[in-house]
């Protein structure tokens, strides 16, 4: 397959309308950020009018998966027939996939097509991160960090709270279908507003690398979901997912190094870094911010009694410093050109926000837990966007949406894989501190339902298994924390490409490296 590649001009300042623009490009992130915990809080109502609860699982999973095998792919295909072209096919896909699910009659076709809104998912994480290097030089995306930390607040907090009014007020099918008038507004905004200038070359598709690491993704995915509760870590298929997943990844690294256009260039990896060291840094924080999300309102609620009803405004104390504080830390590096700063000091206030949650008992106030969370909320809000910053500014434009992708996608197995993990270490503390009663099952009844002994062992138990988490967290943090302190500042152009990269022609191509 031949395609052409549209790059920006390497000295294009940055559109007077870009705010506009990223507008567009934010709305139709927050689309793909607000569904997935959407549909999770509309599930309980799915499965009692489709049935199937069996494959409940299946409906997040597929999802998931999907989305995480497509972002690479969409990154790339954004780097080799432009950007905008596959952004708005993204949108598109993942409008046509929200009105089928939307539609669907049985357990069947609602995971089917999940799979297609999934596709959709996985071209709009890839294309806004890419969109937002192309648009805005280094030196100048720190302004622009707020709007991404906004969204990503939005969809954490407000996901749950809209799943909860769709489905106590409207149908369930309208969890699906809020998604099409908001997304149709993206696909004009962006139609009108989004223009690149475009420089024209010939390149190849690598549909082999495709296969290849569509095999590692998948097995990885499927073990992390699977691994503790379908299946043992230890069992047989659990092992042969990993199996599949080294081999994938072995024989995938070895094709992207001969192939002439690379689905993944191994170069970004290599050339410089501090994209690996950023990668670190973002699987990190996707295994933060997502088993966070998951475990601080179970104990929140199970043990100190909150309510579930507005359960994502139990995530507020966390999610509001990460706006502020990612904002004000991109207004500094806008103005000074620094940079190496903020993820040191956010691994650092992960670390010890995390260390505290540990230590937290049956007799921790919510006040002191909102307290830690701001801890974890500060760490977050210095290390998630400037990490996909330092990201950006160690690549060419010419692999923006590849390396952009690799970001998307490091993020999403960070949160797949912290889950999973998380999961696991949570059920053995709490069947250790129950034992002979079935462990984390022992309070699948309401715990104020539980005989009082009973109920003060549960308790106890769940403060353990979060506290098993957040320990791993910590230390997880602690390595991101040396990861960052490896980071070299490199300096941020004020305009043009990032500052690392060298253009030079060469046989028709367009190659670039990054310093060293």
């Amino acid at each position: 397959m031949s395609a052409t590649v549209s790059l920006p001009s390497a000295e294009s300042a940055v559109p007077k309308n870009v705010r506009w623009v990223l507008l567009g490009v934010m709305l139709a992130m927050l689309l793909s950020m607000l569904d997935n915990m959407v549909v999770s809080t509309a599930m309980p109502t799915i499965v009692g009018d489709l049935g199937g609860l069996e494959h409940i699982s299946w409906v997040v999973t597929a999802y998931t998966l999907v989305t995480a095998v497509t972002t690479p792919v969409w990154g790339k295909l954004g780097d080799l027939v432009g950007r905008k072209s596959t952004y708005l096919a993204s949108i598109a896909v993942f409008v046509v996939g929200s009105a089928l699910c939307g539609a669907a009659q049985s357990m069947g076709e609602l995971i089917a097509f999940r799979i297609v809104q999934g596709v959709g998912a996985g071209g709009i994480g890839a294309g806004a991160f890419a969109l937002i290097g192309v648009l805005v030089p280094p030196r100048e995306r720190g302004k622009y960090q707020g709007m991404t930390a906004s969204v990503m607040a939005i969809g954490t907090i407000g996901g749950p709270l809209l799943g909860g009014f769709v489905t106590g007020h409207w149908d369930w099918r309208w969890a699906f279908y809020i998604n099409l008038p908001l997304g149709l507004v993206a696909l004009v905004w962006l139609a009108l507003m989004l223009h690149i200038p475009v420089q024209r070359i010939k390149a190849k598709f690598d549909w082999l690398g495709i296969g290849l690491l569509t095999i590692a993704i998948t097995s990885v995915v499927l073990a992390a979901t699977w691994a503790g509760s379908t299946y043992a870590w230890g069992s047989w298929q659990i092992l042969a997912l990993g199996a599949a997943a080294v081999i994938g990844l072995a024989l995938f690294i070895r094709v992207e190094r001969w192939v002439d256009e690379p689905l993944l260039p191994l170069c970004v990896f290599t050339s410089h870094r501090n994209y690996p060291l950023a990668m670190a840094m973002i699987l990190v924080a996707g295994v933060v911010m997502f088993g966070g999300g998951l475990y601080l309102p179970l104990f929140q609620q199970t043990v100190q009694g909150a309510s579930a009803t507005n359960s994502g405004l139990l995530m507020l104390p966390m999610m509001i410093p990460v706006v502020i504080v990612s904002t004000l830390a991109g207004k500094v590096m806008s103005a000074t050109g620094r940079y190496k700063v903020f993820p040191v000091v956010g691994t650092a206030f992960l670390t010890v926000g995390l260390g505290l949650l540990a230590i937290m008992h049956t007799d921790t106030s919510r006040l002191l837990t909102g307290l830690y969370m701001v801890l974890v909320g500060i760490g977050l809000g210095f290390t998630l966007q400037m990490a996909s910053t330092i990201a950006q500014n160690s690549v060419a434009l010419r692999d923006m949406g590849a390396a952009m992708s690799s970001v998307n996608l490091f993020r999403t197995l960070g949160g797949s894989l912290g889950v999973a993990v998380f999961g696991s270490l949570f059920t053995r503390a709490t069947r250790s501190h129950l034992p002979g009663t079935g462990g984390s099952d022992a309070g699948a009844n309401a715990p104020q339902k539980l005989p009082a002994g009973v109920k003060d062992a549960y308790l106890d138990a769940v403060a353990a298994g979060t506290g098993h988490i957040f320990l791993t967290g910590a230390i997880l943090c602690a390595l991101a924390f040396l990861a960052a302190l490896f980071v070299i500042e490199v300096p941020l152009k004020a305009a043009g490409a990032p500052a690392t990269a060298d253009t030079t022609g060469d046989t028709g191509n367009t190659a670039v490296s990054a310093a060293t």
